[in-house]
Formats: C-alpha cells, sequence, structure tokens
C-alpha cells in the first residue's frame, strides 16, 4: 500500500508525483461523452477554431481529475478514509489535446478528528503542463481535504513501538 497514514504528512511537505500523462483527444472526447458535457469549445473544432485559443481545450474538470487522480499513489492509495472536498480550483492555463501532465502536492494543513481516531488532512494539489526543462506551465491547483487513517497500532513499522522490522 503506497499511500501515506495520517502520521506520515509533514505539513509543508511537496510530494512531486511520479506518474504524468498526455492527454489524448480521446481521453478529453470520452470524459465529455460521460459526464454529458456537451460544450462546444472541447469537442467542436470548427467552433473551438474562432475562440482566442484557436483550437479544443481540454475539459477543466478532467484536467482537474487527472490531478487528483495522479497524486493518489503517494499520497491515499490505500489510506483514505473519504474525499471531504475539493475547494479553492483555479485553471491560470489551458490544457489542449497531447499535452502531457504531471501534479505535486503540498501538505497544507491536518488535524486529528475530534475522537482521536483518523486525521483530516489538506493537501494543494497543482497540476503542470510539461514544456521544457524548467518551464513548466501551471494548469489546475485546488486544495484537497481527505479523511485520513492512522496508522495501525503494532503494525510494525511505527517508531513508537521501537521495532522497526515487527518482530516481538
Amino acid at each position: 500500500m503506497p499511500g501515506l497514514y495520517y502520521e506520515e504528512f509533514e505539513v509543508g511537505e511537496t510530494i512531486e508525483h511520479a506518474k504524468r500523462r498526455t492527454i489524448s483527444e480521446a481521453d478529453n472526447q470520452r470524459f465529455c461523452d460521460m459526464t454529458m458535457n456537451q460544450q462546444p469549445l472541447h469537442l467542436d473544432a470548427d467552433f473551438a477554431e474562432e475562440t482566442q485559443f484557436g483550437e479544443r481545450l481540454v475539459n477543466g474538470l478532467y484536467t482537474m481529475s487527472l490531478a487528483v487522480g495522479i497524486s493518489i499513489p503517494e499520497t491515499t492509495d490505500g489510506t483514505i478514509v473519504a474525499n471531504l472536498s475539493y475547494d479553492d480550483v483555479e485553471h491560470p492555463n489551458p490544457v489542449f489535446h497531447g499535452d502531457t501532465i504531471r501534479a505535486q502536492s503540498t501538505v497544507t494543513d491536518k488535524r486529528e478528528t475530534s475522537d482521536g481516531e483518523r486525521g483530516v488532512v489538506t493537501m494543494r494539489v497543482e497540476a503542470f503542463k510539461i514544456v521544457d526543462g524548467d518551464d513548466d506551465v501551471l494548469v489546475c491547483e485546488l486544495e484537497r481535504t481527505v479523511l485520513s487513517e492512522k496508522r495501525p497500532a503494532g503494525d510494525g513499522s511505527d517508531a513508537e513501538d521501537g521495532n522497526a522490522d515487527g518482530a516481538a
């Protein structure tokens, strides 16, 4: 299980996510079809050619979903109870078919639940269009708040039990 337990998140830590994804025309089309979003700016090449962008844009909700999806393996895969909110979503730059997206998450806040059984973690997720070298362009950012499991007692990897190999 690659995700982090509540105790493993550190406020201020930035996690660079290893996975990247090049967005195809088919990805955008399927997402628009599944969500019943028939905005011509996403689907109609002739319409989009006449806009300020000059071509079809990738659906912004797909870009946001992709950013969250890319972030899951190193943050919440197998350790999440629930996504609680997505806030302050911004799309400062457009995404086009053929763009490759990478993401990073910065832990901005964490607190235990009132019963102390779990933890709430907030991360700033940022998605970038890979351009050249260090010139990546921010295309989506959002705050993602999750309800996270705490490390199970006695699982052998808790530093508090003083026995990192799990032996009794």
